[in-house]
């Protein structure tokens, strides 16, 4: 096993969802270790995963590996910034098995009727280093890979990008806007982020594609050759009277 003594299964299990009443109080962008001085990140490359070969209703296991290939390729083709991952095969196991692999795949979880997936972490705590990272995409939902969506299912690779942005170490982002729904929970009218935590309806792939949120959140962590030299920044504090803000996001336009 790729465990140590040093290392420690994080308490992590972070999910888009689809409907959430609350924003989360952790700030955007990354995930921390437990002592909040380092944060989670690969250090090795490629970054290998594997994904569990067993399909669902509409989506078979070549396509699962399809389209969660295509998120990852989205997350490796930013430019300011520096990933590499690589498809290590199909496997018969599950994610969230302590196996040091970092596999994805399909799980029914009915008792988690609002989670469409969710990723957990191995790392070190001391180092931040992630060791493996497992996703699961909840079967409970119907899926498609549909190239133009399906108004019917919930579109497979807008939400594994979303999780292989927390696989690869972001956290969430609070730059959307929601509103009640009659029948009770929320609808997302907009969101500036694919890491946003709530996600679209049925049919929606506008999360296919990276938001500027996002990139600078990803080239901030695994900056490219140049990024931090031609970066510019903004420092302060944020309060409400004398209070300072939790979670609070600055956005310069």
């Amino acid at each position: 096993r790729r465990l140590r003594d040093s290392m420690t299964r994080a308490g992590l299990l972070v999910a888009v969802v689809l409907v959430l009443a609350v924003v989360p109080r952790q700030g955007y962008s990354h995930f921390w270790t437990r002592v909040g001085t380092v944060r989670l990140h690969w250090t090795t490359m490629p970054v290998r995963w594997f994904a569990t070969d067993r399909g669902v209703p509409g989506v078979s296991s070549a396509q699962f590996r399809s389209a969660v290939e295509n998120a990852f390729n989205t997350w490796q083709g930013v430019d300011t910034a520096s990933i590499q991952t690589v498809f290590g095969g199909f496997t018969s196991l599950d994610p969230f098995q302590d196996d040091g692999l970092s596999v994805l795949g399909f799980q029914n979880h009915p008792e988690m009727d609002r989670v469409l997936g969710a990723t957990t972490f191995v790392y070190d705590d001391d180092s931040g280093e992630l060791v493996a990272a497992d996703i699961f995409f909840n079967s409970f939902f119907v899926w498609s890979t549909a190239v133009g969506g399906d108004q019917a299912r919930f579109d497979l690779e807008s939400i594994a990008l979303h999780e292989i942005g927390h696989f690869l170490g972001l956290g969430h982002s609070a730059l959307g806007e929601t509103e009640m729904r009659p029948e009770g929970g929320r609808r997302v009218l907009g969101s500036g982020s694919v890491m946003f935590p709530i996600a679209f309806g049925r049919g929606a792939i506008a999360d296919r594609a990276l938001q500027p949120d996002d990139i600078a959140g990803i080239s901030d962590l695994y900056p490219a050759s140049g990024f931090e030299d031609s970066t510019g920044g903004i420092q302060g504090t944020v309060r409400r009277g004398n209070v300072g803000v939790v979670g609070a996001h600055v956005v310069a336009f």
